[in-house]
């Protein structure tokens, strides 16, 4: 029965098949069959993750908390030089030129990415808009946000950083960043489930010598990434808080 790997829902979709390519150089390294299994949304992966059926996992820090304390998965690594940020972003005829001047009833489009949707209510804070106040529209992608966003079905959009940047020239034209984020310490990560704890410390050390090697790199490269760095348990934790405390609203 092969062990399986899957990915945060969030991933941008021209790195689909670069993860098909690590799935292969993975079982090589390793000398294990691996599968790799995509979810369509959150709540699929959640339920694959309460059920055992996941592995090993590329995982967004929101979700990381749930599993390194709820399922017993440890950290192996993460991309260097790469840190998880939100945008939010207005039509660019739009009059809005900063959150505060953003006022209740709003429209906004999102994914059901958390950690993404968790930075961007941050965000909208200095404006007193919450869940309370706004309207939320869930879409499959942030394709879908944008489309929302630039044809006025919304006033504004969330969107990760990274998948933002990703969308066609032709859509990010139609669009302006409102605010975004600037935590940078927060990340996705490659998290291992006990089954394969044992080769915790063995998949840290192969996947940060990929970098070195000519297959490894042009394997990072399918991916979008320059390297894996290590990811040590009290880094993990230290983020796992940080999510916590931005997470946590006062009674």
């Amino acid at each position: 029965m092969p062990f399986q790997l899957t990915v945060s829902p969030d991933f941008t979709p021209d790195h689909i098949s670069g993860w098909y390519i690590f799935n292969t150089w993975l079982q090589k390294a390793l000398d294990e069959g691996v599968h790799l299994e995509l979810y369509n949304n959150f709540n699929d992966q959640r339920s694959a993750i309460q059920s055992d059926q996941v592995d090993l996992i590329y995982a967004n820090p929101y979700d990381a908390a749930m599993l390194v304390r709820e399922k017993g998965f440890l950290p192996v690594a993460r991309p260097g030089g790469v840190a998880d940020e939100a945008i939010i972003a207005v039509r660019d005829d739009s009059s809005t030129q900063v959150v505060e001047d953003l006022s209740s009833g709003i429209r906004i489009a999102a994914t059901d990415d958390p950690d993404v949707n968790l930075m961007c209510a941050i965000m909208l804070e200095p404006a007193e808009l919450n869940a309370e106040n706004t309207q939320r529209e869930e879409k499959e992608s942030y394709p879908l946000v944008a489309k929302a966003v630039i044809q006025g079905q919304v006033d504004l959009g969330f969107f990760l950083a990274e998948a933002f940047n990703s969308l066609s020239g032709v859509t990010r034209k139609q669009l302006r960043p409102l605010v975004t984020s600037q935590i940078h310490i927060i990340h996705h990560a490659l998290l291992v489930g006990p089954k394969l704890a044992h080769r915790q410390q063995q998949l840290s050390e192969l996947l940060a010598g990929m970098s070195e090697d000519p297959k490894g790199s042009g394997v990072l490269q399918s991916l979008g990434f320059d390297s894996w760095v290590k990811v040590e348990e009290e880094e993990m934790e230290f983020m796992i808080d940080l999510m916590d405390t931005l997470t946590y609203q006062p009674a």
